[in-house]
């Protein structure tokens, strides 16, 4: 599986990058993962670039083809006005706003103060949902006199625990609808009908009369017409 961290630390050395570099080895001791890692910082003329004509440059595109491809992902960004920083923004806003849908996200940041953790709560979390990601529970801020101290491990620990744990399960696809799967669907269907797929044996419980005529299933899902399940709740 690939797994892709996305880094905005702006210094050399940075600590976002040892944080993001952190969360990534103890992610592959959970799952075995190759690493791959974007650096905003030299991406910084590209994405502005991107902005005023509509077009990635060569190393943009890239990572944004990255992003895209991962099978999972590991943010991190400093802290700027109680928020995360503009480049990071700025990469996710020139990102495809379907490319993390259904894509296991760890959040983290790095900050100069404690009083700052909640940026996580309140900026990234909010972020990513939007994006239709899937964030794992445990976000890490590490502030600066976090280095060192005891917790920082053992958050570190438990978010990739979680993310590796999620990339295992989505990429398995037992009990989960793929993301390919869907779009295979959606686009052999028909564009006036809207469909959802749900897991045969709700199905079965919710809409029997509209798993008559033995619809094909995939992975133990089948797609339903959104008409149909309406069909089979009425008296």
């Amino acid at each position: 599986m690939k797994l892709v961290v996305v880094s905005a630390g702006l210094s050399v050395p940075s600590s976002t990058r040892l944080l993001a570099d952190r969360l990534a080895a103890a992610t592959d001791r959970y799952t075995s993962v190759d690493i791959q890692v974007v650096e905003l910082r030299d991406l910084a003329v590209e994405i502005a670039h991107n902005f005023t004509s509509g077009f990635p440059g060569r190393a943009l595109s890239a990572a944004l083809e990255a992003v895209t491809e991962a099978d999972g992902l590991i943010v991190v960004t400093p802290v700027f006005s109680a928020s995360y920083s503009g480049l990071f923004k700025s990469f996710f806003d020139v990102l495809d706003q379907d490319a993390l849908t259904g894509k296991p996200v760890l959040i983290a940041a790095t900050g100069g103060s404690a009083r700052h953790s909640l940026v996580l709560e309140h900026a990234l979390r909010p972020l990513f949902a939007y994006l239709r990601a899937v964030v794992v529970p445990t976000a890490v801020y590490a502030a600066s006199e976090d280095w060192g101290a005891e917790g920082l491990a053992e958050r570190i620990d438990r978010a990739a625990g979680e993310l590796g744990r999620l990339m295992e399960g989505l990429g398995s696809g037992a009990g989960a609808v793929r993301r390919a799967d869907v779009a295979d669907t959606a686009g052999a269907a028909d564009k006036a009908d809207v469909s959802v797929a749900v897991d045969t044996d709700t199905a079965a419980a919710i809409a029997p009369r509209a798993l008559d005529g033995a619809l094909a299933s995939a992975d133990r899902f089948t797609v339903i017409p959104f008409e149909q399940q309406l069909a089979a709740l009425r008296p």
